[in-house]
């Protein structure tokens, strides 16, 4: 009942429900003039694009070198790491590089 009268009252605020949409519009708006001007000028739009995939590429690196770091610092962990619990830090290491393969792979 509680969770009823929270989404009635989120109706009684008309104004930004017109706020909301007027945004929608002129942002549906925006994106027709910017879609019309790339079919005019095909040179903008491949260089967008070339953009746009230099941009992702350059993401991708940024995240192979965020790997690389955190694998260096795990083994700089592990290095530092009293004998006595280096055996079970590699299994709770393991566990989890375990568990998040397995969620990025059941992503993919």
């Amino acid at each position: 009942m509680d969770l009823l009268l929270r989404g009635s009252r989120d109706l009684l605020h008309p104004e930004e429900l017109v706020a909301e949409a007027t945004r929608d519009l002129v942002k549906e708006e925006v994106r027709r003039l910017l879609e019309r001007k790339l079919k005019e000028n095909p040179e903008l739009a491949k260089e967008l694009k070339e953009a746009v995939h230099d941009l992702l590429e350059a993401r991708a690196m940024e995240y192979a070198a965020l790997l690389r770091v955190t694998a260096a610092s795990a083994r700089l962990g592990f290095a530092a790491a009293p004998d006595s619990i280096k055996g079970v830090l590699a299994r709770d290491v393991a566990s989890l590089l375990s568990r998040e393969l397995g969620t990025l792979v059941d992503k993919i």
